[in-house]
């Protein structure tokens, strides 16, 4: 069953797409949904693009969900481990 759920997050960066080329990230797109490759029923999904810019220039990933929360979890104590002058 899909919950339909997307949660959108403006964001600031950079991503590397085919043919190794850097590209400039304002928008997260965050859902639960069927994936279109990863081999599971349903995934998290995540978008990273610049809806003002090419459309062709995005990076998808579709995580499973232990996955996406070991991530969640990485991403949280990578941040917390940056000492307070550099935050």
């Amino acid at each position: 069953m899909c919950t339909y759920t997307t949660v959108r997050a403006a964001i600031d960066g950079s991503a590397k797409g085919p043919g190794g080329a850097w590209f400039h990230v304002a928008d997260a797109t965050v859902y639960f949904d069927h994936p279109v490759h990863a081999q599971f029923e349903h995934t998290l999904n995540i978008d990273l693009s610049d809806q003002s810019a090419d459309p062709a220039r995005r990076v998808a990933v579709e995580l499973s969900a232990e996955s996406a929360r070991r991530l969640v979890a990485a991403i949280q104590e990578a941040l917390d481990a940056v000492p307070a002058e550099l935050r």
